[in-house]
């Protein structure tokens, strides 16, 4: 989504190679080897940033617009345009620098020949993606040239309005598959009318086997942080996903705050009318990993005000490894809204969990 106002299946260790070495990586900032000075809270270190990506093209596509990544089974990174494209990104890592290079984009088409509003995105076991669009919502798989194949089934509740209960916009914003790809999430950026503001709800998808189509599963509530949306939600398990929340407010800038969601307590709301906080409904367990403004800044420029020029509307989350400690390693993406004053800006992190 583009904002003016206020992704994967968890990687084990064999995928540590994803991305290729280079220290040298052009337009990336280095981060000191202290472990203090890259640390935005107890959980969470961020190693590097790059702007490599900002206002370029590639095959006369802007690349920017970025609201999604994962990986992809060649090793590279699969990132999503909301204009409809999807690029595969050579991404370069190295101990404290990141960069990144499209090497390839195709154009995404519905079935009925439209572009979609492309946000969220899953790369399945077959190498197919799974792709939402926000205008219906929908959720629909396509081939690797980008046609779309069948699109699955959406609870109406899940519609935009006057379909059904939805806020334009306000829809399928995050997707991923949980590890063994038997379990399919998406997450609504904003709440449904009649719901609490701060009460969204994450929607499943399974099926018994991976060669089989997915059925519609269970929904889940998750109490988002007043003023924020989900912006982007990644696996890190059965039932625990990393969660994105996301806000803008004019004057001071965007808040991105990493969350650990955790369903295994949480109630099926599918036939919840009205989900409220503190209500008789069990809403998924969440813990504050870091709020990104706390994060050093590392020498980081922003063209609109920021509290930390380091932040931008950041909506893109991918888990691609492990890191030598037992953590995380992730990787993330700005959405600069093809706008001079916003930046594409990619982060590497690492993420310690609770247990």
């Amino acid at each position: 989504m583009k904002i003016h106002a206020v992704t994967s299946a968890l990687i084990m260790a064999a995928a540590i190679g994803v991305v290729q070495t280079d220290a040298g990586a052009v337009g990336t900032q280095p981060v000191s080897s202290s472990s203090e000075r890259h640390r935005c809270s107890p959980s969470v270190d961020i190693r590097a940033f790059s702007d490599e990506l900002d206002k370029t093209t590639f095959d006369d596509v802007y690349a920017g617009n970025l609201s999604a990544l994962a990986v992809d089974r060649d090793g590279r990174i699969a990132t999503l345009s909301d204009e409809s494209y999807l690029f595969s990104l050579a991404v370069r890592e190295g101990a404290h620098t990141v960069g990144a290079k499209p090497i390839a984009v195709v154009p995404l088409r519905k079935q009925d020949g439209t572009a979609p509003d492309s946000e969220g995105l899953a790369v399945d076991k077959d190498g197919s993606y799974l792709i939402t669009s926000e205008t219906e919502p929908s959720v629909a798989r396509y081939h690797r040239d980008g046609e779309a194949a069948a699109e699955l089934p959406v609870p109406t509740s899940l519609a935009v309005a006057p379909v059904g209960r939805a806020t334009r916009n306000q829809t399928f914003e995050g997707l991923t598959l949980e590890p063994g790809a038997r379990t399919l999430i998406a997450s609504m950026e904003g709440a449904l009318a009649g719901d609490d503001p701060e009460a969204v709800r994450l929607q499943s998808w399974y099926r018994d086997m991976v060669d089989r189509p997915f059925r519609t599963g269970a929904q889940y509530g998750y109490r988002v942080d007043e003023g924020l949306g989900v912006a982007e939600i990644a696996s890190v398990g059965k039932d625990r996903l990393l969660v994105l929340e996301r806000g803008y407010t004019p004057d001071y800038g965007n808040t991105i705050r990493l969350y650990l969601a955790d369903l295994h307590k949480a109630q099926n709301t599918s036939k919840v009318e009205t989900l409220t906080i503190g209500g008789a409904t069990r809403l998924a367990d969440k813990t504050l990993l870091a709020d990104l403004v706390n994060c050093p800044d590392l020498g980081a420029t922003a063209g609109q005000p920021q509290e930390n020029p380091l932040l931008d509307n950041i909506e893109g989350l991918a888990v691609t490894g492990r890191t030598t400690g037992g953590g995380l390693r992730i990787l993330l993406v700005s959405d600069d809204n093809e706008n001079a004053t916003q930046t594409t800006r990619m982060y590497v992190m690492d993420i310690r969990l609770p247990r």
